[in-house]
């Protein structure tokens, strides 16, 4: 059977084609989302895809999914599903070794620091050069100076990229803003919120409440995993011995994974990283932060995010914490070279390692849930003047694939714009 358009991937960005273009979407898992997706845990162990019992945790598979730069169009397209909630970022570096907080971004608040480092930092700012640069590494030295790079920025780069920062390219310079005024003011007094996630919204009803409305409303066909693209027959094969022949395929799988189901070469493919999501249900600790999430610079189990949903919105916890706060829902992100999928043995030592270290930190006084997830492709980077992505991309699109979202064009985005991309596939598509 011939389908027109087939969509790969009911994540946000398919949903949102799917609503676009009214075609079909083909689904490797059970439920949509794909990494925006929420669960629940309840302290039992047991867990579900949607809140049945109001003394459960709410999780995300993919850690904390906060919407940022929507623009009022998206805005509108988000309230026809749902009821948003807006929020002010509360951010920080935290380096353990201090036991201090310095809100994010740091370089605007480096008042916050000693006087000797502060001063020292300054100074390499000021004589810094515009050097060329060809690596994520030495951007930051040449923006932010030695000192400031070996108490932040290397660290937490080496953690957050899987030790590649001094390999790939610079990229997502937004999450790092580079401003000296507000560098110079920030070594004195406050400074004001900047940043491309300084505002940001979520669903009053969690994100698995968006989710539901928009694939209720899709044509969605779930367990269907697609296998392999033949380009000469225009035909897909999915696992279950399917094959269905196409006009366009509207793919928001991964770049390199489309890639090799296509059989087609665009060079060495540009790098990512898996993240292991570490979800935690606790009791809350006596220093536990009111901070969103923190950026971690250095831990003894190598993780370099924290974040705290519950600080967000309590409707994380389960209802009887949630006056009294004496509980709090957390995620911690780890990051992997790919193939370096930990086996199942290490993944609870790790998990014990976390729970041990947030508890000697005092986030937490005890552990209720731990669960863990993969997300095999987590984050996308480039190599210093790779051409792989655009190509790729040309090559798909002379076959009838069109490769959009997150991780169909291989490059970091939120919900906001991974939305817009579905959204748009039909203007697109329409030349």
């Amino acid at each position: 059977m011939k389908k027109d358009i087939i969509i790969l991937g009911a994540g946000i960005t398919g949903l949102s084609a799917g609503l676009s273009t009214g075609a079909q979407i083909y689904e490797a898992g059970s439920m949509p989302g794909g990494i925006c997706a929420s669960y629940y845990i309840g302290r039992d162990g047991k867990k579900s895809s949607a809140r049945i019992d109001d003394e459960t945790y709410r999780f995300e598979v993919g850690g904390g999914h906060w919407m940022f730069g929507a623009d009022k169009n998206i805005l509108d397209f988000l309230e026809g599903f749902c009821d948003l909630n807006r929020y002010d970022r509360i951010s920080s570096v935290y380096l353990p070794d201090r036991v201090l907080y310095v809100p994010y971004p740091i370089q605007n608040h480096l008042s916050y620091l000693s006087p000797d480092i502060r001063d020292k930092v300054l100074a390499e700012i000021i004589d810094s050069d515009n050097t060329i640069v060809k690596t994520l590494r030495d951007w930051l030295e040449m923006n932010f100076g030695r000192t400031l790079s070996e108490l932040f920025f290397f660290p937490f780069h080496k953690l957050y990229t899987a030790d590649m920062y001094a390999r790939i390219a610079p990229q997502d310079s937004f999450k790092t803003p580079v401003d000296r005024e507000l560098l110079m003011k920030g070594a004195r007094e406050r400074t004001p919120a900047v940043g491309y996630n300084a505002s940001f919204f979520y669903p009053q009803n969690g994100l698995d409440g968006l989710i539901n409305n928009m694939a209720a409303k899709c044509r969605i066909n779930y367990n269907k995993r697609a296998l392999k693209i033949f380009l000469d027959k225009k035909e897909i094969l999915f696992e279950d011995g399917e094959r269905l022949e196409y006009e366009t395929i509207i793919s928001t799988l991964p770049l390199n994974q489309l890639l090799e189901m296509t059989g087609l070469l665009a060079g060495s493919p540009d790098p990512f990283t898996s993240v292991l999501v570490v979800n935690i249900g606790a009791k809350k600790g006596e220093r536990c932060p009111r901070d969103h999430w923190l950026y971690i610079p250095e831990s003894k189990a190598g993780f370099h995010r924290v974040g705290f949903y519950s600080n967000v919105d309590p409707s994380f916890l389960p209802a009887s914490s949630r006056k009294d706060n004496s509980r709090v829902s957390i995620y911690v992100e780890k990051a992997y070279l790919p193939g370096l999928r930990p086996a199942e043995d290490q993944v609870r030592v790790l998990c014990r390692d976390i729970v041990d270290e947030l508890t000697d930190w005092k986030f937490i006084a005890e552990a209720e849930v731990v669960d863990p997830t993969w997300i095999e492709t987590g984050y996308t980077w480039q190599y210093p003047g790779s051409e792989w992505k655009q190509k790729a991309l040309t090559m798909l699109e002379k076959y009838g694939i069109r490769s959009t979202g997150r991780y169909g064009k291989w490059k970091f985005q939120g919900i906001a714009e991974s939305l817009k991309d579905g959204i748009d596939i039909k203007t697109v598509l329409n030349g």
